[in-house]
Protein backbone atom coordinates (compact mmCIF):
# COMPACT_ATOMS: atom_id res chain seq x y z
CA UNK A 1 0.00 0.00 0.00
CA UNK A 2 1.51 3.34 -1.04
CA UNK A 3 1.69 5.91 1.71
CA UNK A 4 0.41 9.32 0.60
CA UNK A 5 2.03 12.62 1.45
CA UNK A 6 0.76 14.64 4.41
CA UNK A 7 0.10 18.33 3.75
CA UNK A 8 -0.96 20.56 6.64
CA UNK A 9 -4.13 22.59 6.06
CA UNK A 10 -2.20 25.87 6.17
CA UNK A 11 0.36 24.80 3.53
CA UNK A 12 -0.04 25.99 -0.06
CA UNK A 13 0.86 23.47 -2.76
CA UNK A 14 0.61 24.92 -6.29
CA UNK A 15 -0.11 22.51 -9.13
CA UNK A 16 1.42 20.92 -10.99
CA UNK A 17 4.23 19.74 -8.72
CA UNK A 18 5.45 16.38 -7.49
CA UNK A 19 5.40 15.34 -3.83
CA UNK A 20 6.61 11.83 -3.01
CA UNK A 21 4.89 9.25 -0.85
CA UNK A 22 5.34 9.63 2.89
CA UNK A 23 6.52 13.24 2.67
CA UNK A 24 5.22 15.63 5.34
CA UNK A 25 4.72 19.32 4.59
CA UNK A 26 4.01 21.46 7.63
CA UNK A 27 2.40 24.79 8.62
CA UNK A 28 2.51 27.81 6.29
CA UNK A 29 4.84 26.20 3.75
CA UNK A 30 4.52 27.20 0.08
CA UNK A 31 5.54 24.81 -2.70
CA UNK A 32 5.43 26.45 -6.13
CA UNK A 33 4.27 24.76 -9.33
CA UNK A 34 7.03 22.80 -11.02
CA UNK A 35 8.86 21.81 -7.82
CA UNK A 36 9.77 18.15 -7.31
CA UNK A 37 9.95 16.73 -3.78
CA UNK A 38 10.96 13.12 -3.24
CA UNK A 39 9.52 10.46 -0.96
CA UNK A 40 9.88 10.42 2.81
CA UNK A 41 10.86 14.08 3.19
CA UNK A 42 10.00 16.33 6.12
CA UNK A 43 9.41 19.95 5.11
CA UNK A 44 9.16 22.19 8.19
CA UNK A 45 7.08 25.25 8.95
CA UNK A 46 7.25 28.41 6.83
CA UNK A 47 9.40 26.84 4.09
CA UNK A 48 9.30 28.22 0.55
CA UNK A 49 10.19 26.02 -2.45
CA UNK A 50 10.62 27.71 -5.84
CA UNK A 51 9.56 26.35 -9.24
CA UNK A 52 12.12 23.98 -10.74
CA UNK A 53 13.66 23.01 -7.40
CA UNK A 54 14.50 19.31 -7.09
CA UNK A 55 14.55 17.71 -3.64
CA UNK A 56 15.57 14.06 -3.34
CA UNK A 57 14.17 11.33 -1.12
CA UNK A 58 14.52 11.47 2.65
CA UNK A 59 15.48 15.16 2.90
CA UNK A 60 14.72 17.21 6.00
CA UNK A 61 14.22 20.95 5.64
CA UNK A 62 13.77 22.71 8.96
CA UNK A 63 11.66 25.82 9.61
CA UNK A 64 12.09 29.14 7.79
CA UNK A 65 14.18 27.96 4.81
CA UNK A 66 13.69 29.22 1.24
CA UNK A 67 14.90 26.90 -1.50
CA UNK A 68 15.31 28.94 -4.68
CA UNK A 69 15.24 28.05 -8.36
CA UNK A 70 18.49 26.38 -9.35
CA UNK A 71 18.95 24.49 -6.08
CA UNK A 72 19.08 20.70 -6.21
CA UNK A 73 19.16 18.63 -3.04
CA UNK A 74 20.12 14.99 -3.53
CA UNK A 75 18.78 12.23 -1.23
CA UNK A 76 19.15 12.56 2.53
CA UNK A 77 20.13 16.24 2.72
CA UNK A 78 19.49 18.08 6.01
CA UNK A 79 18.84 21.85 5.92
CA UNK A 80 18.98 23.39 9.40
CA UNK A 81 16.53 26.03 10.59
CA UNK A 82 16.75 29.45 8.95
CA UNK A 83 19.66 28.46 6.68
CA UNK A 84 19.86 30.50 3.47
CA UNK A 85 20.37 29.71 -0.21
CA UNK A 86 21.15 32.61 -2.53
CA UNK A 87 20.53 32.65 -6.27
CA UNK A 88 22.45 35.75 -7.46
CA UNK A 89 25.99 36.83 -6.53
CA UNK A 90 25.40 40.60 -6.39
CA UNK A 91 21.69 41.32 -5.88
CA UNK A 92 20.24 44.80 -6.16
CA UNK A 93 16.56 45.58 -5.64
CA UNK A 94 16.53 47.98 -8.57
CA UNK A 95 18.30 45.69 -11.12
CA UNK A 96 16.60 42.59 -12.54
CA UNK A 97 19.12 39.69 -12.46
CA UNK A 98 16.98 36.58 -12.86
CA UNK A 99 19.01 35.67 -15.96
CA UNK A 100 22.09 35.45 -13.69
CA UNK A 101 20.79 32.73 -11.35
CA UNK A 102 23.54 30.17 -10.65
CA UNK A 103 22.79 26.51 -9.90
CA UNK A 104 23.60 25.10 -6.48
CA UNK A 105 24.01 21.36 -5.89
CA UNK A 106 23.92 19.73 -2.47
CA UNK A 107 25.02 16.11 -2.76
CA UNK A 108 23.68 13.06 -0.95
CA UNK A 109 23.66 13.07 2.84
CA UNK A 110 25.11 16.56 3.35
CA UNK A 111 24.15 18.63 6.41
CA UNK A 112 23.70 22.41 6.27
CA UNK A 113 23.70 23.82 9.80
CA UNK A 114 21.28 26.34 11.29
CA UNK A 115 21.60 29.90 9.96
CA UNK A 116 24.36 29.03 7.47
CA UNK A 117 24.40 30.70 4.05
CA UNK A 118 25.20 28.85 0.85
CA UNK A 119 26.16 31.26 -1.92
CA UNK A 120 24.80 30.26 -5.32
CA UNK A 121 26.93 28.39 -7.81
CA UNK A 122 28.65 26.05 -5.35
CA UNK A 123 28.53 22.29 -4.92
CA UNK A 124 28.40 20.79 -1.44
CA UNK A 125 29.93 17.30 -1.56
CA UNK A 126 28.31 14.11 -0.31
CA UNK A 127 28.10 13.80 3.49
CA UNK A 128 29.76 17.19 4.01
CA UNK A 129 28.87 19.09 7.17
CA UNK A 130 28.47 22.87 7.15
CA UNK A 131 28.64 24.40 10.62
CA UNK A 132 25.88 26.62 11.98
CA UNK A 133 26.23 30.25 10.92
CA UNK A 134 28.91 29.54 8.29
CA UNK A 135 28.99 31.28 4.91
CA UNK A 136 29.89 28.90 2.07
CA UNK A 137 31.42 30.76 -0.87
CA UNK A 138 33.16 27.89 -2.71
CA UNK A 139 32.75 24.19 -3.42
CA UNK A 140 33.00 21.81 -0.46
CA UNK A 141 34.50 18.32 -0.99
CA UNK A 142 32.72 15.13 0.00
CA UNK A 143 32.94 14.53 3.78
CA UNK A 144 34.31 18.06 4.26
CA UNK A 145 33.78 19.86 7.58
CA UNK A 146 33.35 23.57 6.90
CA UNK A 147 32.74 26.36 9.36
CA UNK A 148 33.44 30.06 9.77
CA UNK A 149 32.84 33.26 7.82
CA UNK A 150 33.86 32.75 5.12
CA UNK A 151 33.58 28.98 5.46
CA UNK A 152 36.87 27.08 5.39
CA UNK A 153 37.60 23.38 5.19
CA UNK A 154 38.50 22.56 8.80
CA UNK A 155 38.55 18.77 8.81
CA UNK A 156 36.62 15.72 7.74
CA UNK A 157 33.45 14.00 8.93
CA UNK A 158 32.21 10.45 8.52
CA UNK A 159 29.03 9.39 6.78
CA UNK A 160 27.47 9.44 10.27
CA UNK A 161 28.50 13.08 10.78
CA UNK A 162 31.29 12.59 13.35
CA UNK A 163 34.64 14.38 13.12
CA UNK A 164 37.20 11.87 11.87
CA UNK A 165 40.24 11.09 14.02
CA UNK A 166 43.63 10.76 12.30
CA UNK A 167 45.38 7.40 12.74
CA UNK A 168 48.54 7.32 10.65
CA UNK A 169 47.54 7.96 7.05
CA UNK A 170 43.93 6.89 7.71
CA UNK A 171 41.01 8.60 9.39
CA UNK A 172 38.67 6.72 11.74
CA UNK A 173 35.03 7.42 12.59
CA UNK A 174 34.65 7.33 16.39
CA UNK A 175 31.04 6.14 16.04
CA UNK A 176 31.22 3.37 13.45
CA UNK A 177 34.94 2.55 13.37
CA UNK A 178 34.89 2.96 9.58
CA UNK A 179 38.20 3.94 7.98
CA UNK A 180 38.70 6.72 5.44
CA UNK A 181 41.71 7.74 3.35
CA UNK A 182 42.67 10.95 1.59
CA UNK A 183 43.99 10.56 -1.95
CA UNK A 184 44.89 13.68 -3.95
CA UNK A 185 42.92 15.86 -1.50
CA UNK A 186 39.78 13.72 -1.73
CA UNK A 187 38.50 11.75 1.26
CA UNK A 188 36.81 8.40 0.62
CA UNK A 189 35.94 5.28 2.61
CA UNK A 190 38.89 2.86 2.73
Amino acid sequence: MEQKAFVHDTACIDEPCQVGAGTKIWHFTHVMAGARIGAGCNIGQNVYIDPGVVIGDGCKIQNNVSVYKGVTLEDGVFCGPSMVFTNVINPRAFIERKHEFRPTLVRKGATLGANCTVVCGVTIGAYALIGAGSVVTRDVPAYGLVYGVPGRLSGWVSREGFILQAEGDDFICPESGDRYVVTDGVLAPA
